[in-house]
C-alpha cells in the first residue's frame, strides 16, 4: 500500500511542477500583453491629441478637399 501512495505522491508532484511552469509562462505573457496595451493606449492618446491640435497640418481639412496627386 505504501508503494501506491508513493506513486500517487510522485504523480501529484509532477502535475504540480507542470502547472507551476505553465502558471509562470502565462503570467509572463499577461505581463507582456499588459505592456503592449499600455503602449497602444499611449499611442492612441497621442494620436487623438494630434488630431485635436488645429496647428498640426497633418489632419487639417477633409479628404474631399484634397486633390489626388495624379491631377
Amino acid at each position: 500500500m505504501s508503494s501506491m501512495i508513493e506513486q500517487r505522491l510522485i504523480e501529484l508532484e509532477t502535475k504540480f511542477a507542470y502547472q507551476e511552469d505553465t502558471l509562470q509562462t502565462l503570467s509572463a505573457e499577461v505581463h507582456r500583453q499588459q505592456q503592449d496595451i499600455e503602449r497602444l493606449e499611449l499611442r492612441c492618446r497621442q494620436l487623438l491629441e494630434r488630431m485635436a491640435d488645429p496647428s498640426d497640418g497633418v489632419f487639417r481639412g477633409s479628404l474631399r478637399e484634397e486633390i489626388p496627386p495624379h491631377y
